[in-house]
């Protein structure tokens, strides 16, 4: 059953954000120097401005000599303030490229690092939602709003001191106007996060729907499924569709309310500097100045505005792509006192009164008592349910018993460390997956360092003929103009396994997408390359249980037969009932 994979708080939100930043501290000090730098020259342009207009109005000397003085100086002013601000935009958008690349690595390395009986529990759609749609928004966050916040944050703070400095009055009356503003964000803020939380937990949810439908359309076509599919299909846009409209009608409210707050400190400082001008307390220049300093205050407040709004759904998705984190270092390594497999036991694996449930208060397996011992080819059969590859499973140590155990040598097999674990066991199923890459490159995966000549006797062990018709060879691309089909690529895969070079190998319907002479071939083939190895097979055509050392039959999650092929047929029970039904089967001639 699938877990719920963890959100991150605001407060890991805000420590991992601290850690971005301090990673390119430099970075972030060049840009909030360059851009302070920049703002001051902003400020010196309205202040000349307000000269001009003091000088005309006193009339006094060479008045054109000086308002063209000024008037250069303010232009200069203009284009240093021009200048350095692309600067610091340039610095931050390569800061937000680092920044960016830090975060998906950092995203892909914790997802590679979980072990896999972890990892097989977690929903598809939102881990892939995390790694693709939620980075991709902090990416672009990193990239665009750190410079451009930072540089908004300092213009304003430089704007508001200067109007603050020009005159106190003016400037308490420009602030004292911007309370609309604060009384706005104070109020999105309260129901920002949840919203956007919502709206990505509802797309992944969507993801996740559509993948598995996706998935699984054959066995829905089978079992006439496509009704409630699409039932659940549309249940998942309806919910994608009402969260992102709550979210929308946020900025329905927050938006009108912030343009018309943004307006009224001008507004006030025209009014009240009027009303000083006329009693001959200030000139008309430094309320011109104010004014200006206060419409410049509309540009960088409007940019935080929009990133206010832009940033909750940043960090919704950061918050989640940030959660995996929260998966406990307990289930992300192996216990502690974990050391290497007992080499008295060598790879013997035992099975001592497991049970497991897939939910809580139903057991699927029901105290199975098992011993397999090294280099033995032992065969699980029987009908479907009946806990064969949750049993497999366990063997691998993808799922751990609820109780008992499953140990390989001394050390329960689930609390080996990756590594460790692929060296002696390896599960291998139906599933397969080839990679758009190179054969050599999809075959070296199992091993790094494997040699061309390793890679062609891998592919001629599990009997994959079709490496001689392609174009290239082991450089061959895969996945573009040479696509393999679904037995050519689960021979890849049982290729893989060769060059793993595992001590135990558990085959679940490896050989299932082959064609039966093709499959008893490859399992022959596979049989001699890993002869002296253990080698335990879900078997679903029974002349791979007859060619085995021993045949465990399950039935209802409980072990119930367990023998060599000819104690089984002669004991006349399960097993031997399967073998003269499929036996009678076989020798019936087809029409």
């Amino acid at each position: 059953m699938s877990r719920q994979l963890p959100i991150a708080g605001t407060a890991e939100v805000r420590a991992a954000a601290l850690r971005d930043l301090r990673a390119d501290r430099g970075a972030v000090v060049a840009i909030i120097l360059v851009n302070a730098l920049a703002s001051a020259a902003g400020l010196v342009g309205p202040w000349l401005l307000g000269r001009i207009i003091d000088t005309i109005q006193a009339g006094t000397g060479d008045v054109l000599s000086k308002v063209d003085r000024l008037a250069f100086g303010a232009l200069v002013f203009t284009i240093v303030q021009t200048t350095l601000t692309w600067w610091a935009l340039k610095i931050g958008y390569r800061f937000g490229e680092r920044t960016a690349a830090r975060v998906r690595e950092r995203f892909l390395k914790r997802t590679l690092a979980l072990p896999p009986r972890v990892a097989d529990q977690l929903p598809t759609g939102d881990l892939i939602a995390r790694g693709s749609t939620d980075a991709a928004v902090v990416a672009l966050t990193l990239r665009s709003a750190v410079p451009e916040v930072l540089v908004a944050l300092v213009h304003a703070l430089f704007l508001i001191v200067a109007v603050v400095v020009l005159d106190p009055l003016l400037g308490l009356c420009g602030l004292a106007c911007l309370i609309g503003v604060a009384a706005a964000v104070r109020w999105y803020l309260k129901r920002a996060r949840p919203a956007y939380l919502a709206v990505a937990a509802s797309g992944a949810e969507l993801a996740d729907v559509v993948a598995s439908t996706a998935k699984g359309a054959r066995t829905i076509e089978l079992l006439g499924l496509e009704d409630r599919r699409e039932q659940a299909t549309e249940a998942a846009i309806s919910q994608a569709r009402s969260a992102r409209l709550g979210a929308l009608w946020l900025r329905t409210v927050l938006f009108p309310w912030a343009d018309v707050s943004l307006g009224l400190p001008v507004v006030g400082v025209l009014l009240v500097g009027g009303a000083l001008h006329a009693n001959g307390l200030v000139s008309i220049g430094l309320v011109v100045t104010a004014t200006v300093y206060l419409r410049q205050l509309v540009g960088p407040l409007d940019i935080l505005m929009l990133w206010i709004e832009q940033l909750q759904g940043a960090g919704a998705s950061y918050a989640r792509v940030e959660g995996l984190a929260g998966i406990s270092d307990e289930e992300r390594q192996p216990t502690a006192h974990i050391q290497d497999v007992d080499a008295d036991l060598g790879d013997r694996i035992q099975v001592n009164n497991a049970r497991y449930s897939y939910t809580d208060g139903r057991d699927v397996l029901h105290g199975i008592d098992l011993i397999v011992q090294p280099g033995e080819r032992l065969a699980i059969v029987g009908t479907s349910g009946a806990g064969k590859s949750t049993l497999a499973r366990l063997l691998a140590g993808l799922d751990r018993p609820h109780t008992g155990s499953v140990t390989i040598g001394s050390t329960p097999v689930a609390d080996l460390p990756p590594g460790q674990l692929r060296e002696h066991v390896v599960l291998i199923t139906q599933d397969h997956h080839v990679f758009h890459d190179t054969l050599r490159d999809n075959l070296r995966i199992a091993r790094p360092n494997a040699t061309d000549e390793e890679l062609h006797a891998a592919l001629h062990a599990v009997g994959a003929e079709w490496l001689d018709d392609l174009p290239l060879g082991l450089d061959t691309e895969l996945g573009h103009e040479t696509i393999l089909d679904g037995a050519s690529a689960q021979q890849l895969s049982l290729a893989r396994v060769v060059l793993a070079d595992p001590h135990t190998l558990i085959l679940d319907e490896a050989t299932a997408q082959l064609d039966p002479r093709t499959a008893r071939r490859t399992e022959q083939s596979l049989a001699a390359v890993l002869r002296g190895r253990t080698v335990i097979a879900i078997a679903h055509r029974l002349q791979t249980a007859h060619d085995a050392d021993r045949i465990a039959v399950m039935e209802a999650g409980e072990l119930v037969e367990l023998g060599t092929h000819n104690e089984l047929v002669s004991a006349g029970r399960v097993y031997g009932k399967l073998w003269h039904s499929w036996h009678a089967e076989a020798d019936t001639p087809s029409d």
